[in-house]
């Protein structure tokens, strides 16, 4: 609605749109990195008020997590067939509206449909897959960093909210816990609305960095219908770098959002530490991985991104492996935090800059959004599976070790995808 008065504005000045739009994006993101994490402070308050087991929790969310991926590839189409502007504000009304709703929930199947189906569609639409579109059609310098800075919202979305969530769920009650989430929904939702552009040429600029000359129209180089995502995937499947990118970010979510976002408020509480003081060393590690991933997107422009993947994938690994050792102290936990969080989701930006280099820029939202869908394939597993192991077995103690062996794999694997050429070049 002001975009093209506030461009022309900003642009007298020297300032590109394209870090307006990467402001919206990146608290939309924000905003549903809190509403995803959510759910992992409040499995204390269910089992209390309904008697829903962990088990019985975690499939809702599981169901939420792997709809969350599987939006990726058709959010993708959508941004593409009907903007920006209207997917995000799509996403943001379906979460606050999910999340309203879930505050009057009585049975167990009212959790399934609103957590597991209106939010997991409602955060799928502006996932990962939109940083990944908005930076591809809005920087051509500097796009490394700022994808780095679009992941990193999902440490800082759980750094502002979970904290302030398990105060009002301890000191309130879990219904006034999702507010501050909705009230954020409310206000990005306008924000959009009113700021938001979908492409650098409806402002008659380039992407920022870009000298070549500006196109003012945009002519998809594929069909857009329902069949444009399968083409793609049909076409991505056929190479190796496919399966090897979607492999090891299946042991990304496995390995982060599936496990340690999802439980770890609970087997902290296992071992004898209150919720409050879990839900502050996940905030530890959304200090820490917000300085991991912006500086992954930075060293993602200049290093073989093959060998950043070996190490954040091993030293997660590691991580998870010292993790039941740790003892449950400030101490222990708080190396944990560091070396987990530094990596937690720092694996996006070199991910991206594969697939791009890989699969071209038309095309990198789509079949990004396919390997995202993986990603969340392995948090939906990891959610269900640790919760159940944990019933089973009183101890989440296996599951930890088993992600950990996974990340080690991932961290050999990723040498069979081809380098990408230049990369040294700093952009």
């Amino acid at each position: 609605m002001f975009a093209k008065s506030f461009s022309n504005w900003l642009n007298r000045r020297g300032i590109h749109y394209g870090f307006v739009v990467a402001t919206l994006t990146f608290f939309t993101m924000l905003i549903m990195s809190a509403a995803l994490g959510l759910p992992g402070a409040m499995m204390k308050s269910f089992n209390l008020e309904f008697g829903w087991s962990v088990d019985e929790v975690s499939s809702a969310v599981a169901l939420r997590f792997f709809l969350f991926g599987l939006m990726g590839p058709f959010a993708a189409l959508l941004m593409e067939r009907y903007g920006l502007k209207k997917v995000m504000c799509g996403g943001l009304f379906m979460v606050g509206l999910g999340l309203g709703l879930a505050t009057k929930v009585t049975a167990l199947w009212h959790l399934f449909v609103l957590w597991g189906v209106v939010l997991g569609v409602g955060t799928g639409m502006t996932a990962l897959v939109l940083g990944a579109v908005v930076s591809s059609r809005w920087f051509t310098k500097k796009r490394g960093l700022v994808l780095g800075i679009f992941s990193a919202s999902t440490a800082t979305g759980q750094l502002l909210f979970l904290p302030i969530a398990t105060w009002l769920i301890e000191n309130i009650g879990w219904r006034v816990s999702v507010l501050p989430i909705v009230v954020g929904c409310t206000l990005m939702g306008i924000l959009v609305i009113l700021f938001m552009s979908n492409r650098p040429s409806e402002l008659g600029l380039a992407s920022y960095g870009d000298e070549s000359p500006i196109t003012q129209t945009v002519t998809p180089s594929i069909a857009l219908n329902f069949k444009t995502p399968f083409i793609a995937l049909r076409d991505a499947a056929k190479t190796q770098t496919f399966w090897i990118l979607a492999g090891t970010f299946f042991i990304c979510g496995l390995s982060t959002s599936g496990l340690v976002q999802t439980h770890f408020i609970t087997l902290c509480g296992d071992n004898g530490m209150d919720a409050l003081p879990a839900a502050s060393v996940l905030a530890m590690m959304g200090i820490f991985d917000v300085v991991g991933t912006v500086t992954s997107g930075w060293l993602s422009d200049r290093y073989d991104n093959r060998k950043l993947l070996f190490w954040y994938y091993g030293l997660r690994g590691l991580s998870l492996f010292w993790l039941p050792f740790s003892t449950f102290s400030i101490y222990g936990l708080s190396i944990f935090a560091m070396f987990y969080g530094l990596d937690w989701i720092a694996t996006v930006p070199p991910t991206v800059k594969l697939a791009g280099a890989a699969f071209g820029k038309e095309r990198v939202g789509m079949v990004f959004g396919w390997i995202f869908a993986a990603h969340q394939l392995g948090s939906a597993v990891a959610a269900y599976g640790a919760g159940l192991v944990r019933v089973t077995l009183l101890t989440y103690n296996p599951a930890l070790i088993g992600a950990g062996v996974f990340c080690l794999l991932a961290a050999i694997s990723i040498f069979w995808v081809p380098k990408i050429k230049g990369i040294r070049t700093p952009v």
